[in-house]
């Protein structure tokens, strides 16, 4: 049985590192809800390319550094 990867991301930490950004903050900078970074944040959503770009840039890095997807184990 193969076990599924799960794209992982860095967005908590990174809000914090930039200087206390808040969840509404970035929400308002990407344009969607609250409660989409919330889900984003928590790994029950994933973003759309275009989203995830615009995360990135919200928080002044590059896409690898916001989104990790685990290397195979084979």
């Amino acid at each position: 049985m193969v076990k599924p990867t799960k794209v992982t991301n860095s967005i908590r930490a990174l809000r914090f590192a930039s200087g206390e950004m808040t969840q509404a903050d970035l929400a308002e900078r990407v344009g969607v809800t609250r409660q989409t970074v919330i889900a984003i944040e928590q790994g029950r959503y994933s973003p759309s390319l275009e989203m995830a770009f615009k995360i990135a840039r919200a928080l002044g890095v590059r896409l690898d550094d916001v989104f990790q997807y685990p290397e195979d184990g084979d």
